[in-house]
């Protein structure tokens, strides 16, 4: 009787220290769930206090919308605004109103847990949803580092780290492919760039604009504005760009811009118009700060520097 409960007992303590063995090894198989980040720092200087991982998001930028599909985050996406366009998947999702002028109560129904918001809704839409207990956070990046700053952001706070880590990477090395080239560039063609002809508008300095005529290897000839301001045709004229580069895709008057460089009889004495060097770029590309502004600055380089990209996207 005594062996037997010695033999017993070694079972027993072989068998707990097996399934010791077996539930650190399940522990250590089965995926943790995403720790919340609490307060986090948004563009605008907010502290924002991210108390568990979302499950309803609501976009209130296209930009926004571009970062959460391409972090496999569109099951989340409760609502978008009507201009959220890409993917076509944004499409199917409810909409709460414009860009500029979202519905407030339309957003409150939705019981969002986050909602993602722009610059242009701090002085009353954040406020008035903040007031209703709801977590808004603020993208507002302004150039290509703070584009992939904002989106590593946006993975921590919604627990897609390892996507993000991957499209973050994915986007450094097709910014590196563009730079490596045009660096060390002697030749840099003047460019002109256009976000509206009626009238004429074009960008200065601190824009993501100027940042990518500058990365893909020319020179911006309004380098000495700052922001996005009018310009004066004789002084484009006078500063003769090699280049045009029109903005397009604004409602039904999609192609005025190229139209109007490729027409305007002014312009024929620019070395860009003889030269047949006048291109247009779809404005959501351009404009949106979010993973696709990468194919913008691959346009780009293309445009100013055909000599080169075309042969290296042929290779």
């Amino acid at each position: 009787m005594k062996q037997y409960r010695q033999t017993f007992t070694k079972v027993a303590k072989c068998f707990l220290v097996l399934l010791s063995i077996i539930l650190i090894f399940l522990a250590a198989c089965t995926p943790a769930e995403p720790t919340p980040p609490g307060a986090v720092v948004d563009d605008l200087g907010r502290s924002v206090n991210i108390e568990k991982i979302p499950q309803r998001i609501v976009s209130l930028a296209p930009s926004n919308t571009e970062i959460l599909f391409a972090l496999g985050l569109g099951e989340k996406v409760v609502g978008v605004t009507e201009c959220c366009n890409y993917p076509p998947e944004a499409l199917d999702k409810e909409k709460v109103g414009g860009f500029s002028t979202p519905d407030i109560e339309k957003i409150i129904a939705l019981q969002p847990d986050l909602i993602l918001a722009s610059s242009i809704h701090a002085k009353e839409v954040i406020p008035a949803l903040e007031e209703r207990g709801l977590t808004v956070f603020a993208l507002a990046p302004e150039n290509l580092d703070e584009v992939l700053k904002d989106i590593e952001v946006v993975g921590k706070i919604t627990g897609k780290e390892e996507e993000t880590s991957e499209l973050v990477a994915q986007m450094e090395n097709r910014i590196k492919a563009i730079t490596d080239i045009t660096r060390d560039l002697e030749e840099r063609p003047r460019v002109f760039y256009i976000t509206w002809h009626d009238p004429l508008w074009s960008v200065g300095s601190e824009t993501h604009h100027q940042e990518l005529i500058e990365k893909a290897g020319g020179v911006n000839i309004f380098q000495d504005i700052t922001g996005y301001k009018t310009v004066n045709l004789e002084t484009v004229i006078a500063r003769d760009p090699e280049v045009i580069i029109a903005c397009t895709g604004h409602g039904e008057a999609k192609g005025k811009p190229f139209e109007w460089a490729m027409e305007e009889p002014r312009l024929g004495v620019t070395e860009a118009r003889k030269n047949n060097r006048i291109y247009q770029i779809d404005a959501d590309l351009v404009s949106r700060t979010g993973p696709r502004i990468i194919e913008a600055l691959e346009q780009f380089a293309h445009f100013i520097h055909p000599e080169i990209f075309d042969k290296v996207g042929g290779d």
